[in-house]
């Protein structure tokens, strides 16, 4: 997919001036008749990127669906704040599905639209980390394996956070969680384990898998779109922080999210048939400290005496993204700020 990222000069900014873009350069988010898939009354925490991550997701994915969609979600946070019983907050057709089978029922959806001759009718399923990258792992596998007719969303804020801040197979190292706490010589995460999903999706060669982000709404709504153009399974990988695991400030969540791309620890990128066709490149390479030092899950690698070792060992992981999927620009590379090596 070819993008042209909107520059607005006099603010600085990807992020604002909706008011000054063509109807057609606008967000979703910015037409007064979005469907507000995920209405107001939910109960996410202040700051809750996945309670963004939803809305931005699936506005998008009704508009490109002239609204004929279907949406399965996993147990999880974004299933509890929105649907506590006998309430919702979901404005679409929605299904509550295990913690671990949401891309089995939603093939079984796609299959009833099938039957009933409703191609129209789309089917988006939606997990966090927890029902992606563990317990839904071989559903979904299954899935891809099957091609079915599904866009799979993970929304992933790097550990279980609905049941108690417990480490997942998508917590990043030396984060400290409920069960990685931060003691011993090395505290926090383990380097080493752990499931990098986007890439396992793209090694099943299925037709989309992208990477994206709450800080870039442009950049996840056009992935989102054009994940509807196409026609099997799908998989879409949306960085949500969560002010209440990360031990971040509220107010931070987009730039929390934004600091993690600029560093180079969470690549975004677009893959079709199991192959890299474009990933978004850094504007201001940023050392990891400048993402780290604003959550408390990272807060035992500062202070008094800081492990500087463990914090070369996530700067190195930084670069090797950068270096993996060329997220450096030209303009990039000049701006590049000291203490990062070239």
């Amino acid at each position: 997919m070819t993008t042209h990222p909107v520059r607005f000069y006099q603010v600085g900014s990807f992020a604002a001036g909706n008011r000054l873009l063509d109807d057609d350069q606008r967000s979703v988010q910015a037409d007064p008749n979005r469907s507000n898939s995920l209405d107001s009354g939910h109960r996410a925490c202040q700051g809750c990127g996945e309670a963004l991550g939803a809305r931005y997701a699936l506005d998008a994915a009704m508009r490109a669906t002239h609204g004929q969609l279907v949406a399965v979600n996993a147990t999880g946070c974004l299933e509890v704040f929105s649907t506590p019983y006998p309430e919702t907050s979901w404005r679409i057709p929605w299904l509550h599905s295990l913690f671990g089978n949401a891309p089995a029922v939603a093939t079984g959806v796609a299959a009833a639209m099938k039957v009933k001759g409703r191609r129209d009718v789309r089917v988006v399923a939606q997990a966090g980390d927890g029902g992606t990258v563990d317990i839904g792992l071989g559903c979904l596998s299954g899935m891809f394996e099957r091609n079915d007719d599904v866009l799979f969303i993970c929304y992933d804020n790097e550990a279980y956070m609905n049941t108690g801040v417990q480490r997942s197979g998508a917590t990043p190292p030396a984060a400290r969680t409920a069960t990685t706490e931060a003691v011993g010589p090395e505290p926090g995460n383990v380097f080493g384990q752990g499931k990098d999903l986007p890439r396992i999706a793209m090694a099943h060669d299925i037709a989309y898998v992208a990477t994206a982000t709450v800080a870039d709404l442009h950049d996840l709504e056009q992935k989102v779109e054009r994940a509807m153009e196409l026609r099997g399974a799908r998989y879409i990988h949306i960085l949500v922080p969560c002010p209440l695991g990360w031990g971040s400030d509220p107010s931070a969540t987009i730039r929390v999210a934004r600091l993690a791309k600029e560093t180079g620890l969470f690549p975004v990128f677009e893959a079709e048939n199991g192959v890299v066709t474009s990933a978004s490149p850094i504007r201001r390479r940023t050392p990891v400290e400048a993402y780290l030092s604003i959550q408390r899950r990272y807060a035992h690698l500062f202070g008094e005496h800081p492990h500087t070792e463990v914090i070369a060992r996530l700067q190195a992981i930084a670069d090797k993204n950068i270096e993996t999927y060329g997220l450096l620009d030209d303009e990039a590379k000049q701006a590049t700020p000291e203490g990062i090596d070239e």
